[in-house]
């Protein structure tokens, strides 16, 4: 692939110009398409700006071949994610140009060939490579000031009983799912288990560049529909549960936290049903007394990990408190009163029929299972396209 230095041009054909000469006689929708595509993936790599991406992964693989940086483990894990994370953003986008610059010699072949079935392919090779781009273009609208965090996602069971408590923990398999297919890493700071079934509550983080400003349209309250498996009489129960994802706050964030305003409560970790599971006071509530805010962390061995992660996550709603706190005066100033992006955000329908519906954006599928397995690439990428709408509008 040619860098941003050669004036946009790329090997293997010169824009959509060239479409009617090479590719004959196929339709000039086909070469349209071809150059609508060519645009988006400039703007793609414009936006990326792949040259400073290579110039940034030999910085990072400088960095990753001291042998002094494994010194400090937090830093040499984030130098690692980062360069893991840019590899593959610059090998996604060189993959997508080598595919956009294959596609005139596919339908050439295709033409040579005249049969139905290689056009077909070429067709379908097209249609993919589409919603590739498209897919890669979203994350160039992740531009905030935040987006490029990890994510710190809080789950809570809402109104339903025992089986709010269970799609609470069904909504915490399929992010974790989500982040397992991408190749995230996980880390669970604390899971408060409900009585019979479930969870009431669970703080985890999930640790990839840019996966707070992916995650972050997921805010709000999920509903679930379906014939609960609690009730002995097989009726349909509508459950709730609300999803919190805040970015994860780094050093330059500047979130002092005053000693004194935080009081600290030792307790024994417990599992299912309320049992203990660790025979030492290693679990740690803290509680901000100013705000009221209160956190806890039981998933490590000692009561000092579970300290310093708690830590983490009260200064990340410390950080959302000042945030929504500045949002609030912009609105002012606006006079707009604010905006809202509604509390009811997704549906969830297993009976009478199979749905999940974005109530914001419209966008649904048929397939619970899938979205529940963690596939929810499409209801994430239509959420950051409404965002950017909305925040345009």
């Amino acid at each position: 692939m040619i860098g941003r230095g050669d004036g946009g041009r790329q090997q293997g054909w010169n824009g959509p110009q060239n479409y009617p000469v090479t590719l004959g006689t196929v339709h000039p929708d086909v070469s349209a398409d071809l150059g609508e595509l060519d645009t988006t993936l400039r703007t793609v790599e414009s936006v990326l700006d792949v040259e400073e991406l290579r110039r940034r992964i030999d910085e990072l693989e400088h960095q990753a071949a001291d042998p002094d940086l494994w010194n400090d483990q937090e830093h040499a894990q984030q130098v690692t994610s980062q360069l893991s994370h840019s590899q593959a953003e610059l090998r996604r986008v060189e993959e997508l140009r080598q595919r956009l610059d294959d596609l005139p010699l596919l339908y050439e072949l295709a033409e040579e060939d005249a049969g139905a079935e290689a056009l077909a392919d070429a067709d379908a090779e097209r249609e993919s490579l589409r919603a590739d781009i498209e897919a890669m273009e979203v994350k160039t609208m992740l531009s905030g000031e935040y987006d490029q965090r990890d994510a710190l996602v809080n789950i809570r069971s809402g109104a339903g009983g025992v089986d709010a408590a269970d799609w609470a923990e069904m909504l915490m398999r399929m992010y974790i799912r989500w982040a397992e297919k991408h190749g995230y890493g996980v880390e669970v700071y604390d899971t408060s288990y409900a009585e019979e079934a479930g969870i009431k509550s669970a703080t985890f983080a999930i640790k990839a560049p840019y996966t707070y400003g992916t995650l972050s349209v997921e805010m709000g309250t999920h509903r679930l529909v379906r014939i609960s498996p609690f009730d002995n009489q097989g009726r349909r129960q509508t459950s709730f549960a609300e999803v919190e994802v805040l970015p994860v706050v780094e050093t330059t964030d500047h979130i002092d936290v005053n000693e004194n305003d935080v009081r600290v409560d030792v307790y024994r970790s417990s599992g299912p049903g309320g049992q203990s599971v660790n025979t030492t006071d290693s679990a740690v509530r803290l509680t901000h007394i100013p705000t009221g805010i209160v956190v806890t962390c039981q998933n490590e061995k000692s009561q000092l990990q579970n300290k310093v992660s708690a830590m983490r996550v009260l200064q990340a709603k410390l950080l959302e408190v000042k945030r929504k706190e500045e949002r609030a005066e912009m609105d002012a100033l606006k006079g707009d009163g604010g905006s809202s992006w509604g509390n009811q955000m997704r549906s969830y329908v297993l009976h009478p029929y199979q749905m999940v519906k974005d109530l914001r954006t419209e966008f649904e599928v048929n397939n619970p299972s899938a979205v529940l397995d963690g596939d929810i690439d499409g209801f994430l990428e239509s959420g950051i396209r409404w965002r950017m709408r909305e925040t345009q509008a």
